[in-house]
């Protein structure tokens, strides 16, 4: 059963940031962070399909859909201010912060901080804390180009972001959202935000973290799946060793030392959360409420 929406309008630096608010007051708030180029909306289909129990929280982050209008500057650091800003304006009790791929990295860096309330982190596909090699400077000034136009982004999707082409209607939403961002917020990212080097902070993060991506097969690489991601990993701190995880108890594999690629995190793919929670085909896998089931609701 699908709960009733609920605006309401926190207040950050420059401006305010409308937020989505739904569900039932019973256990910890999920605080969705949207990709480089997402939205609130970005999350409506994983949120269709979580129990009624489970409180939600989406919005647009600065610069993007209907917070563009918020001034800069949009580098991390102040995305993870705003982020902090709306648990606290909220007044949110309990809560968790799912990211995925810069949101990701904005994740950890409020994480990192310890607000009050945090409970723990689900990272989706998420940019790793320390850049991989292969995030250049000429790779990231061909990102920066990426939203330029509707066919620039249509050849993203089709050739660089997703593992498969997105289908309609997800497509031309994809489109929508990777248009509807300001000039300075669409380049911060793959300009610099991408190869921010966020290691020491990650290492700071003091909740149970996990993480949702590619599992390395036989006869595969895990920049170029050729299906859903399936690696679920539940990792935490280990007591009195900073920057050291391990995993908890059924977590799965690809938890590690935080820094050498982020929680040993195969992050190939940012785009599979645009399309497998969206299918509903019986026969099509759908992967994300799987993050969700050993996120405590209620």
């Amino acid at each position: 059963m699908v709960s009733e929406t609920t605006i309401h309008s926190v207040r950050v630096s420059g401006g305010a940031i409308d937020v989505r608010r739904q569900g039932r007051q019973r256990g910890p708030t999920l605080v969705f962070v949207h990709y480089w180029g997402g939205s609130a909306g970005t999350w409506d289909a994983v949120v269709e399909q979580l129990p009624a129990a489970c409180v939600t929280v989406r919005f647009d982050q600065r610069g993007w859909s209907s917070s563009r209008a918020l001034p800069g500057p949009y580098h991390l650091d102040q995305l993870a201010d705003d982020l902090v800003d709306v648990v606290e304006g909220l007044g949110l009790g309990r809560f968790v912060f799912v990211g995925h791929s810069m949101g990701g990295k904005v994740s950890m860096l409020a994480a990192a901080r310890r607000p009050a309330g945090l409970t723990g982190l689900a990272l989706l596909a998420p940019a790793p804390p320390q850049p991989p090699a292969t995030v250049t400077a000429e790779y990231r000034r061909a990102l920066s180009h990426a939203y330029d136009s509707a066919q620039s982004v249509e050849q993203a999707l089709d050739h660089a972001l997703t593992a498969a082409p997105p289908a309609e209607p997800i497509r031309s939403a994809v489109v929508r959202d990777s248009l509807a961002g300001g000039d300075e917020a669409r380049r911060e990212w793959p300009l610099r935000g991408i190869a921010a080097d966020v290691t020491e902070a990650a290492r700071a993060i003091d909740v149970p973290v996990l993480v949702l991506a590619e599992r390395a097969r036989p006869g595969r690489t895990a920049s170029c799946p050729q299906q859903p991601p399936d690696a679920l990993s539940l990792a935490g701190p280990v007591r009195g060793r900073p920057g050291q995880w391990a995993p908890a108890a059924g977590g799965g594999s690809g938890s590690g030392r935080c820094g050498g690629g982020g929680l040993r995190c195969w992050s190939c793919s940012w785009s599979w959360l645009l399309t497998t929670p969206r299918l509903s085909a019986p026969e099509r896998p759908v992967v994300a409420p799987r993050v969700f089931e050993r996120t405590p609701c209620g």
